[in-house]
């Protein structure tokens, strides 16, 4: 599975509103204990803004127990956006000065904000086979830099053949695939599957978007037993807002272009916003 970017882009890396440093960084090197958002920003602008803005909130409540304010969080990404081109891949990182392995401080200090830039990407060409393995994430509603099982699960399935890998939960639903949100077709509906999931914010914006033009959707269970009585699957993440599935463990799918398109159109009618 190979990523696509469009241009070249310089690296850049700040924290708390200035350029990291080494020793800035090698407090970061081993850490497990952060969370972060991801972002394709394009003339300036992100869609799902809010959206980033709520994951960075709740997830520092919920690791930290205190977040940044948005307004400030606003302002260190129009720092680092104002001196780089205007398409560009954005990942926000933010971690606590009480590091790992010990008890929070009280009152809580201050989480910090590390905000680096890349090339931007496009996501892997389509279609993609995923192999279906069983796994549960650890808090999946932080997206939290504590993830080697997908790595070695995503690096297993490659070996076997596959592109990546789809999870199954303890009760046999397909959940979530490594770092994509997975949604089916049933020929007129898109279907999110119905597990614990990382609610992923281009998956956001497609659902409010599916919503505003009255296109159906729901949330049902979707197990390996379900998928010859689907017409698609596709996955999603900050890169792209669909790519087809052609193929879930051994159960090859249809790749109906009305899906896609209606994933991609979705996406589309959001308009994006300077932070």
């Amino acid at each position: 599975m190979t990523t696509h970017s469009t241009t070249s882009v310089s690296r850049t890396v700040q924290l708390d509103g200035r350029p990291a440093t080494a020793d800035d960084l090698a407090a970061l090197a081993f850490a497990g204990h952060a969370h972060f958002t991801a972002a394709q920003v394009r003339d300036g602008r992100i869609r799902g803004l809010d959206l980033h803005l709520e994951r960075l909130h709740d997830a520092s409540l919920t690791l930290f127990d205190r977040a940044l304010p948005d307004a400030l969080v606003r302002e260190r990404l129009r720092a680092v956006l104002a001196d780089g081109p205007g398409d560009l891949s954005l990942t926000v990182t933010v971690y606590s000065p009480d590091g790992e392995f010990a008890p929070v401080s009280h009152p809580a200090p201050a989480p910090r904000l590390l905000v680096r830039t890349g090339p931007p990407a496009s996501g892997p060409e389509a279609p993609l086979a995923l192999a279906t393995v069983p796994h549960e994430r650890f808090l999946p509603s932080v997206k939290h830099v504590g993830e080697t099982a997908k790595t070695h699960l995503l690096r297993r399935a490659v070996a076997e053949g596959f592109d990546d890998a789809a999870f199954l939960d303890r009760r046999g639903r397909l959940s979530e695939a490594t770092i994509w949100n997975l949604a089916f077709w049933d020929g007129t509906s898109v279907v999110w599957p119905e597990a614990a999931v990382l609610a992923g914010t281009t998956m956001g914006v497609v659902r409010r978007r599916l919503t505003a033009l009255g296109a159906p959707q729901r949330t049902a269970p979707v197990t390996p037993a379900d998928l010859p009585g689907l017409a698609g699957a596709a996955v999603m993440n900050s890169w792209t807002p669909g790519i087809p599935v052609h193929r879930l463990g051994p159960t090859s799918l249809p790749t109906p272009p009305d899906f896609l398109e209606l994933l991609h159109r979705a996406y589309a009618s959001e308009s994006p916003v300077v932070p």
